[in-house]
């Protein structure tokens, strides 16, 4: 049996015997539920525990190994731009579109309430948040952190991701005999840390199930009704950027007539969907732009290598969607500083998503940090996560091809 089917198993084991604990109300049966919820909560400080490493190590090496300006020439800066531009419309997107669909979510304040509760000092840290970040100026403020060791220790993440990124673009511009060393030194913690991510996912049935239970017998059997509806409203909402955006987008700045380029995508969609892989769709993708599409070779042996490495716009709608029902589900207000603090962060975090199962998930932690969130309703996100990854794939693809098109059309008519 796969980890996928574990973990599905886990959590549906999970919710339905809390949801007879819920039914039942009998105070043994509800005791013996929390008594389970700290292994679930062990769980989720392991995933936190390497989280910051992992984002710290992986952005440095991304950053710093990439090719200089000289050998990516205008393709990089172009493809940068349409990366950045996606990203932030994508999580905007989800911004709009989610919340009124998530508020059909019945959740009743009393289960809301016994959730936060469970959940105190995460919840503490989100009331903090909000008191940090009263305006937008001292939003922008507070980006600079002082002390980055502090912002890490503190869980700051946008903070901390500011100074990261600073810090990779200033070892970028060594001498390559100075900058080697140490992007193999972070290259080696971003590979330590995916074990680690491994290691922790190998007992994710058993952290997921922990969670579950606690968590239905609280809700009872709306619990399943709610996990359902964000599978559901994010296999929607990421179908529907792809179409009434994505695709518009090929047409409008890309000049590709919509039926020529719908035809094009649907080999490498198809990967994309059954494997749930960019990387694994990358062959499919190359195929296509050089005899469906026409794409120049900087795009074909450049772009789309990188796009499809590090380009997840999916990732963007779906992990602002993943944010933004955890938020419901635990009663969290979200503020404006807060909604701009989500897609802040999903539109850096995006870029370093590790490669391995429900790294998307793992990915969004930080998200959740930034917004004041509690983690743990991560741990439900990472049971059902295989359906809304299948469409956040297919979706983050369909993105790779938009910009390849779109960078390919600059790069003819500009002659570079």
């Amino acid at each position: 049996m796969s980890l996928t089917t574990r973990v599905l198993v886990a959590l549906v084991l999970g919710l339905v015997l809390g949801a007879v604990v819920s039914m039942v109300g009998s105070p043994a049966l509800v005791a013996a539920a929390n008594a389970v919820e700290p292994l679930g909560t062990l769980f989720i400080n392991a995933i936190r525990m390497v989280v910051i490493p992992l984002v710290v190590a992986s952005l440095v090496v991304g950053v710093a190994s990439a090719p200089d300006a000289r050998a990516v020439g205008k393709v990089g800066a172009r493809a940068l731009v349409v990366f950045v531009v996606a990203l932030t419309i994508g999580a905007l997107y989800a911004v709009v579109v989610a919340p009124p669909l998530l508020r059909l979510i019945p959740v009743s304040p009393s289960a809301t309430a016994s959730l936060r509760a469970s959940a105190a000092a995460t919840a503490s840290a989100a009331r903090e948040s909000v008191t940090k970040i009263p305006t937008a100026a001292q939003w922008l403020v507070d980006l600079v952190p002082p002390n980055p060791v502090k912002a890490a220790v503190d869980g700051a993440m946008l903070p901390l991701i500011v100074f990261t990124l600073a810090f990779a673009l200033a070892v970028s511009r060594l001498a390559p005999e100075r900058r080697a060393p140490l992007v193999a030194f972070f290259g080696g913690v971003a590979d330590a840390s995916l074990v680690l991510v491994q290691w922790v996912l190998a007992v994710a049935p058993v952290g997921v199930f922990a969670l579950a239970l606690p968590l239905a017998a609280r809700l009872g059997a709306s619990a399943a009704g709610a996990v359902a509806s964000y599978v559901v409203i994010t296999a929607v909402a990421t179908t529907l950027f792809a179409l009434v955006v994505l695709y518009p987008a090929a047409v409008l700045f890309g000049r590709v007539p919509l039926g020529r380029f719908a035809r094009a995508a649907l080999p490498a969609q198809a990967v994309a969907f059954s494997s749930r892989s960019s990387l694994a769709s990358l062959p499919a993708m190359i195929e296509t732009a050089r005899t469906r599409l026409g794409l120049p070779d900087s795009v074909t042996s450049f772009l789309l290598p990188l796009a499809a490495a590090t380009f997840r716009v999916g990732g963007a709608v779906g992990q602002t969607i993943g944010a933004l029902f955890v938020a419901r589900l635990y009663g969290v207000p979200l503020d404006a500083a807060a909604l701009l603090a989500i897609v802040a962060t999903v539109v850096v975090m995006t870029f370093s998503i590790p490669g391995v199962p429900a790294g998307s998930i793992i990915a969004l932690v930080p998200v959740l940090l930034a917004a004041g969130i509690p983690v743990e309703g991560m741990g439900i996100l990472i049971g059902v996560d295989t359906i809304p990854d299948m469409f956040r794939t297919t979706t983050n693809v369909t993105g790779d091809l938009v910009a390849a098109t779109i960078v390919g059309r600059r790069s003819r008519e500009s002659g570079a």
